[in-house]
């Protein structure tokens, strides 16, 4: 079965590698990119109805334009008592700040706290878990 990532983050380069990483491990996953927190929001919105259409696992950035992770999951929040798929969000960050783990430990949604870069391992390790 194919699997859904989704990277939200404002730093395109960094999306790019990303990017790269999950599809050299040749799964059976789709990824898609948004720049920002309201980017993904307003789409996952629009596919609201259609949930086969949202990611399975998102990697979130902290610290983005518009709307940052945390906005997102605060926002996040109310939209997964809309829906009945599961997506498996990891915040996904360059920040070390003990406040910024401590926060994503504050979140349930939050799976995990990764330190970019993101490994082709630690990728790997997920998607076996799903």
């Amino acid at each position: 079965m194919t699997k859904s990532i989704c990277i939200i983050d404002d730093d395109e380069l960094y999306k790019l590698l990303l990017k790269k990483t999950i599809l050299k491990l040749n799964l059976p996953v789709f990824v898609t990119c948004f720049a920002n927190g309201k980017e993904a929001f307003d789409t996952f919105l629009k596919e609201k109805n259609a949930q086969e259409n949202l990611p399975d696992i998102i990697f979130l950035d902290i610290n983005m334009p518009e709307m940052d992770g945390w906005e997102f999951m605060d926002a996040y929040l109310d939209f997964q008592t809309t829906i009945s798929k599961k997506i498996t969000i990891y915040i996904a960050s360059s920040s070390i700040a003990f406040h910024d783990i401590e926060k994503a430990k504050k979140y349930t949604e939050i799976s995990g706290y990764i330190v970019k870069p993101i490994h082709s391992d630690t990728i790997n390790k997920i998607l076996q878990i799903l």
